[in-house]
């Protein structure tokens, strides 16, 4: 239940910001102004023609060399950008900037060259694209994916300064010790997450586990890691890593979570501080 409750204050609280355009009201400074996220589609700026068979030839051909990084309908995918979002899919007449783009590829951005296409493979994907590219535009707003561009919309010296006092993170965290170097580490969506909901896995994070003391009706004390809990009982790990539920009006049960002042900040951050913090964190490099 916790969990669940978690991730509800992380969605209303994050996704508004995010996808969305800000509401109608009076905002503090930001040092690098909106998100990207907020600004409307790009078209092609030539319109162009192609033939259904064209398309759909070229849907299979960009689905089976490019749909891993950039998703199959090229939306952006495991590690790939966003093509119906692209200002050189936009710029484009008939391929003739991203057809040297492709086969030159950005090894430097692990983008492979795809120097072998011919002509005709080379029309039917640039098709695609452009078809991609104006679907996604009539359907307006909204992506799959989140870039780092898009949070960086807060005021780092807001943050700090959030950090060490109303916040009260510096009661537990330090910029020289435990968060030296996390912007280095994490960018984007996984530093915010790792931000919010630290137990969550992302970026690669160390979970940190719950203990729970129990005294019994015997006087018996038992402390063990917690494997979960709701508001009727908890479950503990025994060192045989086996569960054991205890009822809680059977029992005295105290569970120490070192993660709960994470959980109850959700509750208090308006969208400025998140993404203030944000800013900040992003310094730590």
């Amino acid at each position: 239940m916790k969990n669940i409750a978690t991730a509800l204050l992380i969605a209303s609280a994050l996704l508004p910001t995010v996808f969305s355009q800000p509401p109608a009201q009076k905002r503090p400074p930001r040092s690098q102004g909106e998100s990207p996220a907020s600004k409307p589609r790009p078209k092609s700026a030539t319109p162009q023609s192609y033939t259904a068979d064209e398309i759909r030839e070229g849907q299979v051909r960009f689905g089976s060399q490019c749909g891993f990084c950039h998703g199959k309908d090229a939306a952006g995918g495991e590690s790939g950008p966003d093509l119906t979002r692209s200002e050189l899919v936009a710029n484009d007449v008939n391929g003739d900037k991203l057809g040297p783009f492709i086969r030159n590829g950005r090894p430097n951005a692990g983008m492979p060259a795809f120097s072998s296409l011919t002509a005709d493979e080379m029309k039917v994907v640039v098709a695609f694209m452009h078809s991609q590219m104006e679907k996604f535009a009539e359907l307006g707003g909204g992506r799959r994916s989140v870039e780092p561009s898009d949070l960086a919309t807060g005021n780092a010296n807001a943050g700090c300064e959030y950090f060490n006092g109303k916040g009260k993170c510096s009661s537990c965290h330090s910029p020289t010790g435990d968060l030296a170097g996390i912007a280095a580490r994490l960018q984007g969506l996984n530093l915010i997450r790792r931000m919010l909901y630290p137990a969550g896995g992302f970026g690669n994070s160390s979970k940190v586990q719950p203990k729970a003391t129990i005294v019994l009706p015997s006087g018996e004390t038992v402390t063990a890691p917690v494997a979960s809990e709701d508001q009727f009982s908890v479950t503990v790990l025994d060192s045989s890593g086996a569960r054991k539920t205890y009822q809680k009006n059977e029992v005295k049960a105290k569970v120490d979570d070192p993660l709960s002042a994470h959980f109850d900040q959700l509750g208090k951050y308006t969208d400025a501080d998140m993404h203030n913090v944000y800013a900040y964190l992003e310094t730590l490099k």
